[in-house]
Formats: C-alpha cells, structure tokens, sequence
C-alpha cells in the first residue's frame, strides 16, 4: 500500500505575502460549497446520476455518493479538525445531523449560473441560496418550544463561529475547453470570479466571517483532458499533461488569490484563508513515486487500457456494450497506486495526501502551521 511506503516529506514551494492574520482551525462546524472534489451524495440523492462499485470500496465498502474509492479530501480535513464526515444537504435518509455543518457541493457544479445543458443544476449561486434557506429553517426550529432539535441542526452562534470552505471553479474551465479557445477561457475568468465574489457577499451579509478557499488542481493533469485534448504531443507538457488547460488553472488561481486579499480588505473582520491545492497536486504527479504511486495519470477505474485507461463512453462502475460485447468498467488490483481513481477524481490515497500537505499549514495565505490547535497525525 502506498501509504506504508511513504513518510512525511516537507516540499518547498514559493508563497506570496499573507494578506490576513493566520487563521485558528478550531470550528464548531464547516459549511461547505463545491462540485464533484468535495460532494458527499448531493448530485446522488438528488437523482441526477447514481454510482456503482467499485466506487466507495476502499472505505464505505459501497458507493457512497464520492466519486472516489474512498474518502475525499474534504473527509480527511474534517477528521483533522474532530468533526464528523458532512452529510449533503439534500440528504434526508439516514437521520443526519447538521449540527457540525452541512455540505451543498454537488459534482458537476460550476460558479457560473447553471443553464439548461449543464450536468448539474446546483451552481455557486444556488448553493448559497441553499444555505440561507438552510439557516433559515434551522433557526425557525430552534426558535419554537422546546429543544428537540438542538442536537440536530446549528444555533445561530454556530453559523457565526463556523468556517465556510469552497472547492469550486473546476469544471468552469474544464467545459469551456470544449466550445472556447484558451485566449477565450482566460478572458471569461473574470466573470466567473465576479459571479463567486458575489456569492461570497451574500455570505458575509448572512453573517460568515471565516472563509476557506481552495484553488483549482491542474486539470491539464486529468486523464479525462489528456484524452480529449492531449492526442496532439506537442499539446502535453513534460509531465504528459495538456498545457493549455494548466495555464488556464494558473490565470485562474492568480486571479483568485487576488480577489482573496481583495475580500480580506473589503471585509477586515473576517478572515479569508487562500490554500494552493494546484501546488501540492503537481508536486504530487510530478514526484509520484517519491510518495508510492505507480501511475500518475492514468486512471484506476476506467477502460481501455494503458496509458490512460479512460473511455469517455463508459465511466468506472457502468456497463455498456460496443460492437456485441458487453463490458463492465473495473476498478485496478490497488487503487493506492494510482493518484487517478477514474480519470476526473482522486483515489482515497491522493486525497489524503493532499489533505496532509494542505494541514502542514505551508501551502495557505495566510500559512498557519503556528496556529494548529491540535497535533498533526498525518499518513505522508
């Protein structure tokens, strides 16, 4: 297993100036916005699209609304922090408990409003409009007699002393490779910011002042864009990943941190905390088998064999027939070998190495490694 073979290895990287003071990672609960990184069955339980095995089977032992084998990095950061796992917002089974937070990620998901072609309905914008409808019900029920719900949803102090973390903007980009040239992809980024800025208001307004904000992975890195846009090898870098999409995540990441020292002026009581996950995932694929991965690209649970054993016509777990045979997308033997779990998402083992790196406090402006209010037990 990848994880007996790897110790923790501190990796320099250049970070600019902190725009706030370092941020205390002790919540009493986490509200989280995203796409398909950080969904924990929103996009499932809505009906919009179901999972099969293997996905799920490294933890849950069953699909369990991840796209991943296992847990996703959002779970790890949740563990680090002794909260539990987050339930998604339109998951009624199960009696969840929203106490410690809820989950309105939704893979698919963009910042820009969704459109009648879109995967997945549950923009940025609508996300938030979920949450304050959310917040709403919650402190409706906590205001009647008796105090039956208080173990299940947040009271209003909650919401005030919680952080609000975000994982979105990915599949922004990713579409519009399809329909838009790069120059047009990087000239539509400030919209797509805007829209998230304007979200991030409506927020504040409701009363969030701790704001967590990811950047976006390099995507050219993706077995699924190095399929479709990649055939052409003077398009790959030397990492075998698509250049063009990487540029565009690194416009898009620059932009991003500067709106983070923007809303970190604008809003001098809050505190807004900008974490590079493009950093730490290309030094992830690019020194793989430093950490015991054997495939930095290639997906585990695809079909069509190497190098990228990716079909768009079938993801991992369905099953479809081409020419007469019929054929059921499988997982690899050891999905700890693998960054790739199905030529989109991370396997458990690569999300628990970025959450590792992301929880050395080294790759966030503000750092904040000085302010860990618990000692690290990390896997890498």
């Amino acid at each position: 297993m990848a994880t007996n073979k790897c110790i923790i290895c501190i990796i320099t990287t250049i970070f600019l100036l902190p725009c706030a003071k370092s941020i205390h990672l002790d919540f009493p609960a986490v509200f989280n916005f995203g796409d398909s990184n950080s969904d924990t069955g929103t996009l499932v339980t809505a009906g919009f699209e179901s999972l099969y095995p293997p996905n799920g089977h490294t933890y849950f032992h069953l699909p369990s609304g991840r796209y991943s084998d296992g847990r996703l990095i959002i779970d790890f950061l949740m563990d680090a922090l002794d909260l539990p796992f987050l339930n998604a917002y339109l998951d009624s089974l199960g009696l969840p408990n929203f106490r410690k937070g809820c989950n309105f990620a939704a893979a698919g998901s963009t910042i820009l409003p969704a459109t009648a072609s879109s995967i997945c309905p549950f923009s940025f914008g609508i996300q938030v409009s979920q949450f304050l409808k959310f917040k709403a019900r919650a402190l409706e029920l906590l205001s009647g007699k008796g105090r039956k719900f208080d173990k299940y949803v947040p009271s209003e102090d909650i919401f005030e002393k919680g952080l609000y973390m975000f994982d979105i903007g990915q599949n922004d980009l990713a579409g519009a490779f399809y329909s838009k040239t790069l120059d047009q992809v990087l000239a539509s980024i400030p919209t797509i910011l805007l829209e998230f800025e304007s979200g991030i208001k409506r927020l504040y307004d409701e009363g969030a002042r701790y704001f967590w904000i990811h950047n976006t992975g390099p995507l050219g890195c993706l077995a699924q864009n190095v399929a479709k846009f990649g055939t052409d090898p003077s398009k790959l870098d030397e990492l075998g990943c698509v250049s063009g999409h990487n540029q565009a995540v690194k416009t898009f990441n620059l932009q991003l941190h500067a709106l983070c020292s923007k809303l970190q002026g604008q809003y001098p009581d809050s505190n807004v905390t900008y974490v590079d996950i493009f950093t730490i995932k290309s030094n992830l694929i690019a020194n793989y088998s430093r950490y015991g991965f054997e495939q930095p690209i290639m997906a585990c649970c695809g079909y069509g064999g190497p190098p990228l054993n990716y079909d768009s016509r079938v993801t991992c777990g369905n099953t479809k027939t081409f020419n007469g045979t019929t054929i059921t997308v499988k997982g690899c033997n050891d999905s700890s070998e693998y960054i790739d779990w199905d030529g989109i998402h991370y396997t458990e083992t690569a999300n628990q190495y970025v959450a590792s790196q992301i929880l050395t406090g080294k790759y966030s402006d503000p750092p904040f490694s000085d302010r860990m209010p618990f000692p690290l037990k990390l896997k890498f």
